[in-house]
Parts: structure tokens; sequence; C-alpha cells
């Protein structure tokens, strides 16, 4: 048998990005169901390792240049769908619909199998190491925006 390339920080796609995520134990309420918070942490693996596929180092962008360059969640929207259970195995999918100025516009999705779960749109606020609004570099824009196609 053949054993497939694995990483364990997802695969880009023609779409995006891809994660796949195991629901453990952790991840539930008393009900079984998968705690409302916890879609919070796939979504954040899932753009933090969109980057890592992008070859975007964060901990390098804070000190790359004299400025420094960090990303910040400044909003997100979730439309809750369906619920997930322990055991479900999870699709975290990330889209860039923007990038440019000084934010980002990302779309994810959560599915378990052909269900989606959650639906949600984050806006990145691109800024400086102090904390002040910095505009995201053509070259870094072009990276995220480069084959990403609507989910």
């Amino acid at each position: 048998m053949t054993e497939r390339p694995f990483s364990i920080s997802g695969e880009l796609t023609e779409a995006g990005h891809r994660l796949v995520q195991r629901v453990y134990y952790e991840d539930t309420d008393f009900s079984g169901l998968v705690y409302h918070a916890r879609y919070l942490h796939f979504l954040e693996r899932g753009r933090t390792d969109y980057l890592r596929c992008l070859g975007v180092e964060q901990r390098e962008l804070v000190s790359a240049d004299e400025e420094g360059l960090v990303f910040v969640v400044h909003r997100m929207e979730i439309d809750f769908k369906s619920p997930a259970r322990m055991d479900d195995v999870l699709t975290i999918l990330t889209h860039t619909e923007k990038a440019g100025g000084a934010k980002m516009v990302l779309n994810q999705q959560i599915r378990s199998g052909e269900t989606l779960l959650i639906s949600a749109k984050v806006i990145i606020a691109v800024i400086n190491a102090k904390g002040r609004p910095r505009r995201l570099p053509e070259t870094l824009a072009a990276k995220f925006l480069e084959g990403s196609t609507p989910l």
C-alpha cells in the first residue's frame, strides 16, 4: 500500500485551504455536542495553518522590518447551522475574499462530510508591532489572493 504524503497543516486547494480535525471529548459539552466556543479554536487553527501553507510565518512578520506586521481578528460573523459530535471528522475550509489596504476578509466553513456546520466571515486587521494600522504589503496580499476561489 502506497502512503500518501500528509501534512498536519492541511493543504492548499483551488478554493483556498483545507484542514481536517477530529472532535475530541474535550471539545464537547454536557450534551455531547461541540461547545459553541470550541468552533473558534477550529477556525483559528484553519487560519493559522492557511498562513503556514502559504509560507507566511507570523513570528517572522512581527520582526521582518522596523515596523513589524501582525494580524488580529477585528470582527467575526458566525452562523451555526448544525452541531458536531464527539469523534466527528471536521473539515475546516478557509478562503480569502479580500486582501489589501489594512485588512483582509476571510471566509471559513466547518463541514462534517457534506454537511455544513458553521460558516464564518472573519475581518482581519493588519497592524504594526505597536498596534497601529499598517498596509498589507502587495506581495503578501497577492499570496492570499492567488488561487483562492469562493467557497
